[in-house]
């Protein structure tokens, strides 16, 4: 018995002497005990600059994340960041979700003979037929339209962006584009499941049915046919060119949106201009066991490399939004507070959002604002 007593005293200042080394620590190692596989593609331009603070980021905000760091790029990889396409997908598939920078694409074919460029072969080698792109008001931050919060979702397997192209007579190039209603349908799907799911109140398919009546039309159809299993759901539709005026003279009137490949890609860039830039707006993609988390409007920002210029406020989101998606929500939540506290206060802000803060000072705030969120 007095052994046990002993043990038991022992024990106990243990336990105090733990409790109190975890008052004194400003990283809350505690919040996560589960270490987290994540994959972590730099991309080109300022972001394996930004990944960096990425990484103290989610330290701060103790989460507990091991980076398995894959360097794919087409434009850097004379030096050396050529990563094979299956490294990439290869390690997608183990940790299922991915945080990637923006890759450039070169603007002709490379050496290869290649005319998917690495993004495509990347969406299509994990299947990543949704894109979704939330764009929405920045608190505290004062643009023309107020209040917006659109999400826009795109089918990034097909359209346009299919790489079949070929010169049948020289001085002649045919371009194809492909619409299936398997893909068409799925999209739909998911663009009315996504609704459902966050207590959204229409969706709205944007298409060029009036010109390009065999392929818009049957996405158009798909879309409205998967519309009738879901009545509680407002459906409508509205042809590209009339979306964008309409987008950028009454945003507030748009809900969720589900469009083909280009059209996508053109209203995640126009919309993310009306809430502060491409610096501001994360973006994200599914398949069925996979999901990858880069900033909505794909911009590598090449011309500020080095600079200290960079806003990383859109990759932080992202990082946000992955480990909401991996449950870690206590430090996602931390992070997306930190950075749109510090953007509220107007103290600290980056170049394109009207300011004069570098990069470095605008993260050291967001960094020292994180530890306060950790702490509390």
């Amino acid at each position: 018995m007095a052994a046990l007593k002993r043990l038991s005293h022992v024990m106990k200042a243990t336990t105090s002497n733990l409790q109190f080394v975890r008052a004194l620590q400003t990283t809350p190692a505690s919040f996560n005990l589960k270490r987290h596989q994540v994959t972590m593609i730099p991309g080109d331009g300022v972001f394996p600059e930004l990944m960096n603070y990425v990484k103290e980021a989610c330290e701060a905000a103790g989460a507990g994340i091991d980076w398995r760091v894959i360097w794919a790029s087409e434009t850097g990889a004379s030096q050396g960041f050529g990563a094979d396409v299956k490294e990439v997908l290869d390690s997608c598939h183990a940790t299922k979700v991915c945080l990637k920078g923006i890759i450039s694409s070169p603007h002709t074919v490379g050496a290869e003979g290649l005319l998917a460029t690495l993004n495509m072969r990347i969406r299509r080698g994990l299947d990543l037929f949704a894109n979704v792109v939330r764009v929405k008001s920045v608190p505290g931050f004062e643009t023309r339209h107020k209040d917006i919060d659109v999400v826009i979702i795109r089918e990034q397997t097909e359209g346009e962006y299919s790489a079949l192209e070929h010169e049948s007579v020289p001085g002649v190039i045919e371009s194809l584009k492909i619409i299936t209603k398997k893909n068409s349908e799925r999209i739909a799907r998911f663009a009315f499941d996504y609704a459902t799911r966050h207590n959204r109140k229409k969706v709205t398919a944007v298409h060029k049915a009036n010109i390009m009546k065999l392929g818009d039309g049957l996405f158009l159809d798909c879309c409205h046919e998967v519309s009738k299993l879901y009545p509680h759901i407002e459906f409508d539709n509205l042809i590209i060119d009339n979306c964008c005026m309409q987008l950028v003279s009454n945003p507030n009137q748009f809900d969720v949106m589900v469009m083909p490949n280009l059209y996508g890609n053109i209203l995640d860039n126009l919309a993310s201009g009306l809430v502060g830039g491409a610096g501001v707006v994360p973006g994200e993609s599914y398949s069925k066991k996979v999901a990858v988390f880069e900033p909505g409007a794909r911009h590598a920002f090449a011309e500020a490399v080095g600079k200290n210029l960079a806003n990383p406020t859109a990759i932080l989101l992202c990082t946000s939004n992955l480990l909401h998606h991996i449950n870690l929500d206590k430090s996602a939540q931390a992070i997306r507070n930190s950075v749109e506290h510090v953007i509220k206060s107007g103290k600290v802000r980056t170049q394109d959002m009207g300011g004069y803060a570098t990069t470095l000072e605008f993260m050291t705030a967001v960094l020292a604002q994180i530890r306060r969120e950790a702490a509390n």
